[in-house]
């Protein structure tokens, strides 16, 4: 069990340091939920492999005719319904397996402070649960990170004795703003013609560019011959 003095790490790291696609993932998901750092988006990850492994082990058991796997399954279920990672009636292990990640993210404090309208961005969001603006009912709650169950999500509210509670206060977001906000992030941006070159090096960017360019003049030289000079009769 070991001494409860010596907390241990609550997350796996990746198998494999340097790997493109999971670091643009990673970083993706960073910016959508203004995670401080790594570690929290690893906590999430190794929650939810917990909780897949839980339930691979589950299915596995109940095919061989445990009776104890039942009541296992009944308090795994309603446990990831408290959290409301899945619905309160009808869910399967199968519906356990089927989540991911971001299912853990959106549960976080911060997300559903910002989500609710309670702040501009997630990392606006951070910093008033940090400071000790956010509350879950009457009770402060200073973590980010904290997973909001189901019956709580209707009691987020600013804390009482914060002064961002008044409705005067020029930090509170309005709701047109956020909702001119919402509307410009969903919004897809329109592809014009010419569209420029996009090219991590600039010289290679320019040598592109310049080839280009000539071939466009190349063809317009073909297109059009040359005019004839006036014959004097």
């Amino acid at each position: 069990m070991g001494d409860p003095k010596f907390s241990r790490r609550k997350y796996d790291t990746p198998a494999h340091p340097w790997e493109g696609d999971r670091i643009k993932e990673e970083n993706e998901l960073l910016m959508k939920y203004g995670l401080k750092n790594k570690r929290e988006l690893w906590r999430a990850k190794s929650f939810v492999r917990g909780l897949r492994a839980q339930s691979r082990d589950l299915q596995a058991r109940i095919r061989t005719g445990d009776p104890q796997a039942k009541s296992e399954t009944a308090l795994l279920l309603a446990r990831c319904s408290r959290l409301s990672l899945l619905p309160e009636e009808g869910a399967t292990l199968n519906d356990v397996l089927s989540l991911n990640t971001e299912a853990l993210l959106a549960r976080r404090l911060q997300t559903i402070v910002y989500r609710k309208g309670l702040a501009y961005t997630p990392k606006q969001a951070r910093q008033l649960i940090v400071h000790g603006h956010a509350a879950v009912g009457t009770r402060k709650v200073t973590i980010p990170g904290y997973i909001v169950k189901r019956s709580e999500e209707e009691q987020i509210q600013y804390h009482t004795t914060s002064p961002i509670a008044n409705e005067l206060h020029p930090m509170r977001p309005k709701p047109d703003e956020l909702k001119a906000k919402i509307q410009a992030e969903t919004a897809k941006p329109e592809v014009e013609e010419g569209e420029k070159i996009k090219v991590a090096k600039p010289k290679l960017k320019k040598i592109i560019t310049t080839e280009l360019k000539e071939e466009k003049e190349e063809d317009i030289t073909k297109v059009v011959p040359p005019e004839e000079p006036d014959k004097e009769g």
